[in-house]
């Protein structure tokens, strides 16, 4: 299918990809740390498999049996998408306790704003200020 999203999908549209990421933004390398998710070891094999095939992580070896996955710079930037996720769930799947994680700039340790979409000169645009026009490849 000739669509950004629904070819995105194929690579990060299963709950447990999503988590590995999620992880590995925390700084999480080892392959034996992801299982803390809850996800069988033969889901966790696949799913890293599929990340590096797409560069989304990189996998180093470590030792003789031993890998590292670590964040490629086309995983570093799905960090936006995170983002929004997490600020969507905070919104409408919240828990009565409250915010469970709050980003920050580490510089001044103050939150960050709500992800959203932004003028070419830096204006916030509302969900019905942005539109969509077929780009060159699509067709």
């Amino acid at each position: 299918m000739n669509c950004s999203i629904a070819q995105t999908l194929e690579v990060l549209g299963e709950r447990w990809t999503l988590l590995i990421i999620r992880d590995a933004f925390r700084g999480v390398t080892r392959f034996e740390d992801f299982l803390h998710t809850g996800m069988s070891r033969n889901v966790l094999t696949e799913r890293l498999k599929r990340l590096v095939e797409y560069e989304v992580l990189d996998k180093r070896a470590i030792d003789g049996k031993s890998f590292d996955y670590t964040l490629t710079k086309k995983g570093v930037q799905l960090q936006p998408v995170l983002l929004s996720i997490t600020h969507w769930g905070d919104k409408y799947m919240s828990n009565p306790k409250g915010l469970r994680t709050i980003f920050i700039e580490r510089k001044t340790g103050k939150p960050i704003a709500p992800m959203s979409a932004y003028s070419a000169d830096g204006r916030a645009l509302k969900p019905g200020e942005v539109g969509l026009k077929p780009g060159p490849g699509s067709a």
